[in-house]
């Protein structure tokens, strides 16, 4: 966006030429509304606090109760409060709030707020009533009971709507230390909402609940509406950089450059700050100055990332700059250390405050470029590892280079830039993981064996040795990973070539380095865990699988078992076929599929399976877009045989069970909703444009990918005997499960009965089809003949051999895989 030449203040937005202000020309753009990160903080710790709040009234009833005994013996002692008229206090306090910060707004042109305030206000209303119907219809006595007041007998609402109203509204056209009528009208809600509980008029609970609620709508409307900058614009920061020495002849916008999604992007003028808007200044002494101005409302994201970092990783320290203040000064702090050990970066001047912007003055002598990808050579690599070395060698860490940290300055040497998360006095553990996040980005450039060399010609054999714990995945930074050369295999190359330069005994007695305190793979691990106790614990009916296991034939039901392990087999063949031959180990392939045992009792029938399949591929080195491709091969390979073999045996066999048991009017109902919502999408402009620009090429891609694969006739043969291995051991798994206990049936029938059962009762998204397909198996084999008795019976055997028992042997190949990094 080209900027509009024009002097512009917080309160003057309209004009639209250059203007002298004291002989100074300044050309600005209007200030903008900005979508503040803390209003959801906010929004966030109000829900929270409710929720306690809740708890406390419902499980902390002495206290709530002291609470409330203590407030209304403080209001007997004001006996006149009990003849204050509720309706008319809450009606003049509304009217009298809303007016006022209704004007305030107005006579300083707030109109978005002027509109957003008094939506939130309804909407408010409409939350406060809507929770108070929820509470009521579901009849818990305790909990009604808990916000109850003598007003809310035999009303309909259970909780005061004017708290919620007036709270939404008030929170909608803040922030209150802005606005001295926001601040005023939050204070009579106090004081009304004290009066209140002290005259037995409302609950104390109810009362903070529909705060909380009316907190809640107030800061999600205003996030979404967005704010008013008030920060330094304009003229406000002429004044500011005169306050440091700068006598401003000239203040101009720069252009931003702009993402793919239309938001500006950090520059290397101001050294990389994130969200800042960037001005070139010229004193009257022809002096020229970059000057980059934070807004204290845009500051609250990077805090937010800071504190994310600082709870991800475990064993390195992380800066966590509450206010924007702190960061200029951290940042300036750093440049300055930085240019006084001779390293080429940018050169502060001062910094200056002005309304709730921090302002960073550079000096406008070092000028830095982009180091783009393809001019990235050996030399240049060993040039940004003895930069990055000089710093460390003083302490000095980076904590986040990434692809548009790499610069070149005026002489054309490379120098790494951005350094508002660096910092001093830097642990060996934070040393080391600059270097690793320095090596990876150079080895997803130039390749791994050119990084490495540099790296030995700057480092130091021992230096790179002692990186080989850091390599792990968590260290390296997203805009690394997002890069065209990047891959998992890189780290994985990385972390063998480090370990070879390391005498062999060392290696063996190092291990990683933890560096995550948790991590997607140890969450989902802990989630699947607590699901899968949570099953057990509520549907294993332990006395009726006793009873039907001791009366079964122990042999057939071990063949059952065994039977039913095979499949494992088959899936490893079908899933091994696609995977190239150097990638092929056959023991992890086999492993993962046993491992699937254990993720399918939390996740539905069949997604268990691909998750792992996923994972354990992604570790191999595939990118998700190869690895997606040849999960969905596997899919389609096992549906397409286990539908050709109903249709087979089906025929053979002479059943025709299949159309009376396919739910025809919900699969109608779901393509047609499909394809309308397909429609709809494609109808409208916006989100056709962003189909077609963003959707469809990762889809042609996948698309591609998924029919390379499945057009190779050898490798589709045998990923078919696979499949036709898993679908016929699981149904003569069946077969020996009916067969212990005397029941004889025709194995092909029972396969096809079986096969047919499965799949409509895995299609029911409970962990592993459990209650579904048990349900599906015994209703089918009832009415293909075989007796209630051992048609449950022998359910329940097949279930106990080819799903609880594979849990813990599921269980323990997970460890396996997570102990040797395959999943």
């Amino acid at each position: 966006m080209t900027p509009s030449q024009s002097t512009i203040t917080p309160e003057d937005t309209d004009s639209a030429d250059p203007v002298q202000e004291d002989q100074v020309v300044i050309r600005d753009t209007p200030p903008q509304r900005v979508h503040d990160a803390e209003d959801l903080l906010r929004a966030l710790a109000a829900l929270i606090l409710g929720i306690l709040v809740t708890l406390a009234a419902v499980y902390l009833k002495g206290i709530a109760a002291g609470v409330e005994s203590d407030m209304r013996q403080a209001g007997n002692a004001m006996d006149w409060l009990m003849d204050v008229p509720t309706a008319f206090l809450q009606q003049a306090v509304t009217v009298t709030v809303v007016l006022a910060v209704l004007v305030h707004l107005l006579v300083n042109r707030e109109w978005i707020q002027a509109i957003t305030a008094p939506l939130a206000m309804f909407l408010g209303f409409g939350l406060v009533m809507l929770t108070s119907n929820l509470i009521l219809k579901a009849g818990n006595p305790t909990l009604i009971a808990s916000f109850s007041s003598q007003n809310a007998i035999g009303s309909p609402v259970l909780l005061p709507d004017f708290y919620a109203g007036l709270a939404a509204f008030l929170s909608a056209a803040g922030p209150r230390r802005l606005r001295s009528s926001v601040k005023w009208g939050w204070n009579a809600l106090y004081v009304v909402a004290i009066i209140m509980v002290a005259i037995s008029s409302n609950s104390a609970s109810g009362v903070l609940v529909s705060l909380i609620l009316g907190r809640i709508m107030g800061m999600v409307v205003r996030y979404l509406a967005g704010t008013q900058n008030k920060g330094a614009w304009g003229q406000g920061v002429v004044q500011a950089i005169a306050s440091i020495g700068i006598h401003a002849a000239s203040l101009e916008r720069q252009d931003p450059s702009l993402d793919n999604d239309g938001q500006p992007l950090p520059a290397l003028d101001d050294d990389l700050i994130e969200a800042s808007r960037i001005y070139r200044a010229r004193d009257r002494d022809g002096r020229t100055y970059t000057v980059s101005v934070m807004d204290g409302q845009l500051h609250t994201m990077g805090y937010l990332m800071q504190l994310w970092q600082w709870i991800k990783l475990s064993g390195v320290s992380m800066r966590r700059d509450r206010s924007v203040r702190n960061s200029m000064q951290h940042h300036m702090a750093m440049l300055t250390e930085l240019r006084d050990l001779g390293l080429t970066t940018l050169h502060p001047y001062g910094l200056a405050e002005s309304a709730e912007s921090s302002i960073l003055v550079l000096e406008d002598d070092v000028h830095l470029g982009p180091l783009e990808p393809e001019n990235l050579d050996a030399d240049r690599a060993k040039q940004l590892m003895d930069y990055l070395r000089r710093a460390n060698e003083r302490g000095f860490t980076h904590r986040r280079i990434r692809p548009e940290t790499l610069a070149v300055d005026q002489s054309g040497s490379a120098v790494i830039a951005g350094w508002e998360n660096g910092d001093s006095a830097s642990s060996q553990a934070n040393i080391a993981l600059d270097r690793v996040q320095l090596l990876a980005l150079i080895a997803a450039m130039i390749g791994v064996d050119q990084a490495i060399t540099a790296a030995r010609a700057s480092w130091g054999v021992k230096t790179l040795a002692g990186l080989s714990p850091f390599c792990q995945m968590v260290a390296i930074p997203s805009q690394t990973q997002a890069l065209p050369g990047w891959n998992r295999q890189i780290l994985t190359d990385l972390r063998k070539q480090l370990q070879t330069l390391a005498p062999p005994e060392s290696v063996a007695d190092t291990g990683q380095v933890t560096l995550s305190r948790f991590s997607l793979r140890s969450f989902v691990a802990l989630a699947l865990l607590v699901v899968a106790v949570a099953v057990i614990v509520t549907q294993f009916n332990l006395p009726q699988v006793i009873s039907a296991v001791r009366n079964a034939n122990p042999w057939m039901a071990g063949l059952s078992f065994l039977l039913g392990s095979l499949s494992w087999v088959g899936c490893a063949i079908t899933l091994g076929v696609f995977i190239d031959p150097a990638k092929r180990d056959f023991k992890g392939i086999f492993l993962s599929q046993v491992a699937s045992s254990f993720t399918s009792v939390s996740m539905p029938a069949g997604v268990g399976p691909a998750f792992v399949n996923l994972q354990f591929l992604r570790r191999d080195g595939y990118d998700n877009t190869m690895a997606t491709a040849i999960m969905s091969a596997v899919v389609a390979v096992q549906f397409a045989t286990t539908f050709c073999l109903l249709i087979g045996i089906g025929l053979f066999t002479g059943r025709n069970t299949l159309s009376g048991m396919i739910p025809t009017n919900t699969l109608v109902i779901v393509i047609g909703t499909v394809a309308i919502i397909a429609a709809l999408i494609m109808a409208v402009p916006y989100t056709r444009r962003l189909v077609m620009e963003r959707l469809m090429p990762i889809v042609a891609s996948y698309a591609r990918h998924l029919i390379e694969i499945l057009t190779q006739p050898r490798q589709l043969v045998v990923a078919v005997l696979g499949a036709v291995m898993q679908s016929a051991a699981l149904g003569m798994s069946f077969w020996a499960a009916l067969m212990a206990f005397g029941c004889r049936t025709n194995v092909f029938e029972t396969t096809f009965v079986f096969l047919l059962a499965n799949t409509l009762g895995s299609a029911v998204p409970t962990p592993g089809g459990l209650g579904a397909i048990e349900a599906v198996l015994f209703s089918a084999f009832r009415l293909a003949g075989v007796p209630s008795g051992v048609a449950i019976s022998a359910t329940l055997v097949f279930r106990v051999a080819t799903y609880w028992l594979r849990i813990p042997l599921g269980a323990l190949a997970m460890r396996w895989l997570s102990n040797h990094n395959r999943i």
